[in-house]
């Protein structure tokens, strides 16, 4: 029999591998419609879907292995990382998915209510939150709404020596701002930005990349402490927070 590994467990989904097969089981079948939709749309490459029995969904593994990990030092190749970038900017002139995205207003609303949670329970100094409260403000403006991965962190990108196998966890993908994937893509990892950019192969705007470094740390640290995650570790988001200052 084969040995089953947890790849991922919380309370809204968890993640088995058994073999060269992944079954995801999620708690809303809406996000499993998503991931099911945008990997059947998207002009890059995405796992096998082999069957789908709800709340189930059972994906063929890809082959290499993953870019890196928050919180660890990547020993993928600058040519690794910047294929990344090319693949990230196929994705984004791809045409849009036809389900809606997170609205300007709904990212500000929820990026306050994160930040005053974060000072009442004295999570984080509050001069700390402050710095990046105001830092994140650049990425709050108008973006032309490319197909946007949503959470394309760098465990979910595979490759294999330079070339890039495949993408996966598609259930956050719907229009978005292009520099917020590569933000994700680039969270923790800021020695490969240059590499990344230079893949992507158009002008970006750092600055707006680095807001979206604070926004999305700010954003995710409640859900992760609530959910038996550290942010706290060496390279994750209280350090990228840290960073900022």
């Amino acid at each position: 029999m084969e040995e089953i590994e947890v790849v991922v467990a919380h309370s809204e989904r968890a993640t088995l591998r058994v073999g060269d097969v992944f079954l995801k089981i999620d708690a809303d079948q809406t996000r499993t419609d998503v991931e099911v939709k945008a990997m059947a749309m998207v002009p890059i490459p995405t796992p096998e879907v082999l069957w789908r029995k709800p709340p189930v969904l059972a994906l063929a593994a890809l082959p290499g292995t993953a870019l890196g990990h928050l919180g660890e030092p990547s020993t993928a190749s600058s040519a690794a990382w910047a294929a990344a970038g090319a693949a990230a900017r196929l994705l984004h002139d791809a045409p849009l998915p036809p389900w809606p995205g997170r609205s300007l207003d709904e990212i500000a609303s929820r990026l306050d209510g994160e930040c005053a949670w974060l000072v009442t329970n004295g999570v984080l100094p509050a001069d700390l939150i402050t710095r990046n409260r105001r830092i994140a403000e650049a990425a709050l403006r108008p973006w032309t709404p490319v197909f946007m991965h949503g959470d394309l962190q760098v465990s979910h990108v595979f490759v294999d020596g330079d070339e890039i196998t495949g993408v996966i966890d598609w259930s956050e993908a719907a229009p978005g701002d292009a520099l917020y994937d590569l933000a994700i893509l680039t969270l923790g990892h800021e020695e490969h930005l240059g590499d990344v950019v230079a893949g992507y192969g158009t002008h970006v705007d750092l600055d707006v990349i680095r807001a979206w470094w604070s926004l999305r740390s700010l954003l995710a640290i409640r859900w992760l402490i609530e959910n038996g995650f550290d942010p706290s570790m060496p390279g994750c988001e209280f350090d990228v927070l840290r960073a900022r200052m």
